[in-house]
């Protein structure tokens, strides 16, 4: 499951592709967005930039106690169903792709998966507003998983639920049983996988 995402696609680039307005952002290349970072959304009126992590004040879990971590990612699973997600909305998020680590503290192997045509990949996310103590709107983001494809099963047991293009407008506005029919692992072959040891992990 996603634990960094990169974007090196200008953004005006990723609205082309998605046939959304371009937000007129000057984003750089980032090759290291961490969770608590912004990232670029896409929801139905268009790209927009949300906090990577869904603050749950207030949410509570199927005991009803609250829940107290922030959530960077949402099981498939459960995502319809647990009550910590209760009225989230559906967003997708654009990436050029994600890290994933194998081996011991202090000897992991940092791996980058993206697509293999070198094109966009299209996570499935949920989106919620958390309003801050002095009113302030924040918007923020999770990614959806589910059981990995062969590409990523080596590496990590889960993977993002990473969307066809044709599907994007169902996954934002159809029903929600419409919706669930997408949380599938991408096909088999779909992602090059690389070992990447030219990332400074500092940065953004």
């Amino acid at each position: 499951m996603p634990g960094r995402f990169f974007l090196t696609t200008p953004v005006a680039r990723v609205a082309r592709a998605l046939g959304v307005p371009d937000p007129s952002a000057a984003d750089g290349a980032r090759r290291n967005i961490q969770p608590g970072q912004e990232v670029w959304v896409l929801t139905v009126n268009g790209l927009q930039r949300m906090r990577w992590g869904i603050i749950p004040v207030g949410r509570v879990n199927a005991r009803g106690r609250p829940v107290m971590e922030t959530i960077i990612n949402a099981r498939s699973e459960t995502v319809f169903d647990k009550s910590a997600f209760e009225g989230v909305g559906r967003v997708v998020i654009p990436v050029d792709g994600w890290y994933e680590w194998t081996g011991k503290t202090r000897r992991k192997t940092a791996w980058r998966l993206s697509a293999r045509d070198g094109g966009l990949l299209l996570f499935a996310g949920i989106a919620d507003v958390w309003t801050a103590p002095g009113g302030q709107a924040l918007h923020q983001v999770a990614a959806v998983t589910c059981t990995p494809n062969a590409d990523v099963r080596e590496i990590h047991h889960r993977m993002g639920v990473i969307l066809q293009p044709g599907d994007v407008g169902r996954w934002l506005g159809a029903s929600e049983n419409a919706a669930r029919d997408l949380m599938q692992p991408l096909p088999d072959g779909m992602l090059l996988v690389e070992v990447a040891d030219d990332v400074d992990w500092s940065g953004a």
